[in-house]
């Protein structure tokens, strides 16, 4: 089920979300969200983020060969690594020659580090080129 609704921006930028997202998401008061501006697409994304999580996330951006498949065998290998993606935006940037991909990953439960991780990732043949940072400092 999606909910639509329409919001304005204050003068200070902000936007109240409405009580019907609110409950359908369980946001609460002094809850943190994860906000993932997209400016090409003209989009924001707003997710919800547990309070343990914050210190375990990165964001990890990653470009590949436009080829079938190509996220698939990152997510496994992700998934191998018991490292977590709470979001993924992917775009292709040049059709038939690279994508990109900006993920927000939650190591808490990862079996390697972030540096390792950057490391195995880049060695899977489709990627071309691997960034990771920590999504709180």
């Amino acid at each position: 089920m999606r909910i639509s609704e329409i919001v304005k921006v204050d003068s200070k930028g902000r936007v109240t979300i409405p009580l019907v997202v609110r409950e359908a998401l369980n946001i609460f008061e002094g809850m943190t969200l994860i906000l993932i501006a997209d400016p090409e697409r003209r989009e924001i994304i707003l997710s919800p983020l547990p309070a343990d999580k914050q210190e375990s996330l990165y964001e990890l951006r990653v470009e590949f060969k436009d080829v079938p498949g190509a996220l698939a065998k990152t997510s496994e290998k992700l998934a191998e690594l018991s490292v977590d993606q709470v979001t993924t935006q992917c775009t292709t940037v040049k059709r038939g020659e690279y994508a990109e991909c900006i993920m927000v990953v939650d190591m808490s439960n990862a079996s390697v580090g972030a540096d390792e991780l950057r490391d195995i990732i880049s060695g899977l043949p489709e990627v071309r080129f691997v960034q990771i940072k920590p999504l709180v400092r």
